[in-house]
C-alpha cells in the first residue's frame, strides 16, 4: 500500500489528475469499465478527488457530490480514454441490490466508463474485486492523506491541446 499525503485541496485535485492519466494507461488491459472505490470519512476529501479527476478528464461542468440524485454522469470530450466519467455517492445506499436502480449492470461493464464511487462500503460486495481503492484519511484541518495499491504518475502533462 502505498500512502500520498496531500496538504490543500488543489494537492488532493492534482494527485487525482495524476491518478486518473496513470489509469488511462492502463484502460486498454481490463476489457470492462475502470471502478475507483473512494473510502473515507466524510470531509476526507473524496469529493475534491473527483473533481481534480473531472477536471483533468475536460470535465467543464460544476462537480458536486450526488448525494441525493446517487448518480451523476459526466460524458468525456473525445480524445479521453473514456467517453464517460460516472459519479456515483452510494451513501444512501444499504445494500448491494440497490445499485441495480441505477442501472449498475450495464454501467459497471461498460467499457468506455470511468466510475467513481463514494461510500463504497455501503453497497457490500456491489463493487467488484478489480475496482481500485482509495483510502482517505483526515490528518488535520487540511491535510489528508490517500492510501493506495495502484501506482499514481510523479507528475503529468496536462496540455491536452
Amino acid at each position: 500500500m502505498r500512502t500520498y499525503t496531500t496538504h490543500t485541496p488543489e494537492d488532493t485535485q492534482a494527485l487525482a489528475a495524476r491518478f486518473i492519466m496513470s489509469l488511462a494507461s492502463e484502460k486498454g488491459m481490463r476489457g470492462t469499465s475502470t471502478i475507483v472505490a473512494l473510502k473515507g470519512d466524510l470531509g476526507a476529501g473524496k469529493t475534491v478527488f473527483v473533481k481534480g479527476a473531472a477536471e483533468a478528464l475536460g470535465v467543464h461542468e460544476v462537480v458536486t457530490s450526488p448525494t441525493f440524485v446517487i448518480e451523476k454522469i459526466y460524458r468525456l470530450p473525445d480524445g479521453q480514454a473514456w467517453k464517460n466519467l460516472v459519479h456515483i455517492d452510494a451513501y444512501r445506499l444499504t445494500c448491494e441490490d440497490e445499485l441495480a436502480t441505477i442501472g449498475w449492470g450495464d454501467v459497471a461493464t461498460d467499457p468506455n466508463n470511468i466510475i467513481m464511487v463514494e461510500w463504497p462500503e455501503q453497497v457490500g460486495t456491489g463493487i467488484p474485486e478489480r475496482a481500485v481503492w482509495l483510502e482517505f484519511t483526515t490528518v488535520d484541518e487540511t491535510t489528508r492523506t490517500i492510501a493506495t495499491k495502484a501506482e499514481i504518475a510523479e507528475s503529468v502533462d496536462t496540455d491536452n491541446g
